[in-house]
């Protein structure tokens, strides 16, 4: 979890600039299980979708991507969620 956030510090752009995030009072703060990314108001639209692309290419390089999936929890949101898999029985359903 910490390599995670410490990614998000590294590549989350404010304004087109990578290492801005303090000077536009964003904050990254991670708790047990839960990495919340917070922006002020006067910064505008936070880009959601940015964080998004980031998780992806995380999951990515660590090999994890196969089993975990970004997910747009509410508005403001985002989860990654285990697939779901079945027991390989649809297979003898079919026949």
């Amino acid at each position: 979890m910490g390599s995670f956030e410490k990614y998000l510090q590294d590549r989350i752009k404010v304004d087109g600039k990578t290492g801005a995030l303090a000077a536009n009072a964003v904050t990254i703060a991670r708790d047990r299980t839960k990495i919340t990314v917070s922006a002020p108001g006067e910064l505008g639209r936070f880009p959601k979708r940015q964080l998004k692309y980031l998780s992806k290419r995380y999951l990515k390089r660590q090999q994890l991507r196969d089993y975990l999936r970004v997910v747009a929890a509410s508005k403001n949101t985002y989860e990654m969620r285990y697939f779901s898999i079945s027991g390989g029985d649809d297979a003898d359903e079919e026949e």
